[in-house]
């Protein structure tokens, strides 16, 4: 994805978010690259305005391979002389050094083939920091790179993306009528983001409907997200929990919202977590504890071996209320992580679609000079080991809420959500038919 609101001061382990894509899951505008996120800090920070603002050379050049080069080694000094081409022979002189060596790291990221992998320049990475403290403005939804292509994750409630139209899986084919066939997620956030007033107009095409791309007008605003919201289904007395994001406000609304439905003595939850985009992994692991306790809540694998096992921080005070967790394509990072805990350990079913697989960890590293590398480290695996980057979780039970339903207010993954908790419905998809036999 992806945003990630991770506090770059703060040294505690903690500080991971999921970036949910962020996919890198980054928020269009919101989520700035939303993920599990770490920050980490190469060199002396105090240098960066004046690194930063100046034109500079590269220095460095020439340096001799070593001796013991083996035959099936590339020698770099091989990159000095396409640099010292480029320098000597390209047609539009003069071509700054600063350019070519921000080209340079970003072509080094990109080799990883990893979409969650970026280089970030001076000017880029400040953008990222301004979003990470929760200062943004934009359409309101959050991005990422799905087989390759740019894909809408989820957009956020009440923002310009949703009152557009925005939907979750939605491929972003242009941005202002420019082609994004090639581009990074970071490239097409930096064409969404703008000043509050300001329009951009994005080529969707939507693949459930089988219809041609068409073209929406979304005019950028300031971007405010309660991430927690606590409704009622009155006459069953079910406590409906929606969480937008894994936010700097969500562990406090949450508790909130839990305290007052052990008060009102709530028969069920339900966990909505449709549309969440991911965020805070201790949020994530605080609010899979209210149902598991001090249980594994997820996994993180490193090249191959378990390097770290996360166990829930919550009070466990929904331990045994009846519970159900709505998910859909547009579910990602900590809401993936929360849902295949509760799934896992048999403590909820979950109901809805296929949700988007983003499961991966970044650390985030800022350099001397300004600029920054986010880097893919690891990946998240729910406690009995489910890989979730790139395959999502399946839900128990799979419901479809059309493009016509979304039209005529209809919600027919909440309305079985409702059916399972009051046994109304069954809590799983229902078998296939034996063959007849003759």
């Amino acid at each position: 994805m992806n945003p990630l609101y991770q506090n770059a001061q703060a040294p505690k382990k903690e500080q991971k978010a999921v970036f949910v894509f962020l996919i890198v899951g980054l928020v269009l505008g919101i989520l700035f690259g939303r993920a599990w996120t770490r920050v980490e800090a190469f060199g002396d920070k105090s240098q960066t305005a004046s690194s930063a603002s100046t034109t500079g050379f590269v220095i460095g050049i020439g340096q001799s391979p070593p001796a013991n080069i083996a035959s099936q080694d590339v020698e770099f000094k091989l990159f000095w002389d396409a640099w010292t081409i480029i320098k000597e022979k390209y047609y539009q002189q003069p071509i700054e050094d600063k350019s070519l060596f921000y080209g340079a790291m970003k072509g080094l990221a990109e080799a990883t083939g990893d979409p969650y992998t970026n280089f970030f320049e001076p000017k880029g990475a400040e953008a990222f920091q301004q979003a990470l403290s929760g200062k943004f403005s934009g359409i309101g939804a959050e991005i990422g790179l799905k087989e390759g292509t740019l894909t809408i994750v989820a957009p956020l409630p009440d923002t310009p993306a949703e009152r557009a139209g925005i939907k979750a899986g939605d491929l972003i084919i242009k941005i202002d009528d420019a082609d994004t066939a090639g581009y990074t997620v970071e490239k097409a956030v930096s064409l969404i983001r703008g000043d509050k007033g300001t329009k951009v107009k994005l080529t969707i095409f939507r693949p459930d409907t089988g219809k041609d791309p068409f073209d929406v007008e979304i005019t950028r605003d300031e971007i405010q997200i309660k991430s927690v919201r606590l409704n009622w289904i009155e006459d069953k007395n079910i406590a409906h929990i929606v969480v937008t994001n894994f936010n700097m406000d969500t562990r406090d609304n949450f508790d909130r919202a839990v305290e007052e439905a052990i008060r009102k003595d709530a028969k069920g939850v339900i966990l909505d977590l449709r549309n969440n985009p991911g965020g805070f992994l201790d949020t994530a692991v605080y609010m899979a504890g209210e149902w598991v306790g001090d249980a594994v809540v997820v996994k993180e694998r490193r090249q191959g071996k378990i390097f770290e096992q996360l166990r829930g921080t919550g009070k466990k005070r929904l331990a045994g209320l009846p519970t159900v967790v709505l998910v859909n394509e547009g579910s990602a990072s900590a809401s993936e992580i929360v849902s295949g805990a509760l799934q896992d350990l048999k403590l909820a079913t979950v109901v809805g679609k296929t949700t988007f697989g983003k499961g991966s960890v970044q650390d985030y590293i800022n350099l001397k000079d300004g600029s920054a590398i986010k880097i893919t480290i690891a990946e998240w695996l729910t406690p009995n080991e489910r890989t979730i980057n790139k395959t999502g979780l399946e839900p128990d039970v799979t419901v479809e809420r059309t493009s016509e339903d979304y039209e005529a207010q209809r919600d027919p993954q909440l309305d079985r959500a409702i059916g399972i908790l009051t046994g109304e419905a069954p809590a799983a998809d229902a078998a296939p038919a034996s063959p007849t036999q003759p």
